[in-house]
């Protein structure tokens, strides 16, 4: 998959990968904005690893931000099954030295186009930490919507923190 944006590409991601993952997802303030499963410190073997599973998955849905052919994020999703078929969540990264350029906002808005036509999506949401104002606007100049804060419901760094749960929904 490749679609080619304005300020950016988002791309199927490849073994050779590897090196530009590791740069720029070893970063702390990178990391304390994702999930737990995202490792800190993040090394050559962990983009090594993430990559054995994404590159030739089937169906393809974790896709490298590239910028200049580079590889400097990620975004994904997670289909849901059974009675949350036609849903999904989205969670994406994106290199500190990006950040405050557009790149998340126009990735998030045309990845989200490409899962609903792809998928047969209805909905696509995404949950973020509270002190995370700059992912929250980023979903709100894509169109998501706040739908409202879940108490206590994720851990983070070891300690219960809220999420904020936005939304997209196709009617």
């Amino acid at each position: 998959m490749e679609l080619k944006l304005g300020r950016c590409t988002v791309r199927s991601f490849r073994a050779s990968d590897a090196p530009n993952l590791a740069e720029h997802a070893n970063n702390r303030n990178v990391w304390i904005t994702l999930r737990d499963r995202f490792p800190h410190p993040y090394q050559l073997a962990d983009a090594e690893a993430f990559l054995g599973r994404v590159v030739g998955a089937t169906p393809e849905t974790t896709f490298a931000i590239a910028v200049d052919g580079a590889a400097v994020g990620a975004i994904g999703l997670e289909l849901g099954e059974g009675e949350f078929r036609g849903t999904a969540e989205i969670g994406y990264w994106l290199g500190e030295r990006f950040w405050g350029r557009g790149i998340a906002s126009e990735v998030l808005r045309a990845v989200s186009d490409y899962a609903i036509a792809t998928f047969s999506l209805h909905r696509i949401q995404a949950g973020i930490f509270p002190g995370n104002a700059a992912s929250a606007r980023v979903l709100e100049k894509a169109g998501y919507v706040l739908e409202g804060r879940f108490r206590k419901s994720i851990m983070k760094a070891g300690r219960p923190t809220d999420q904020l749960v936005y939304a997209i929904v196709q009617e």
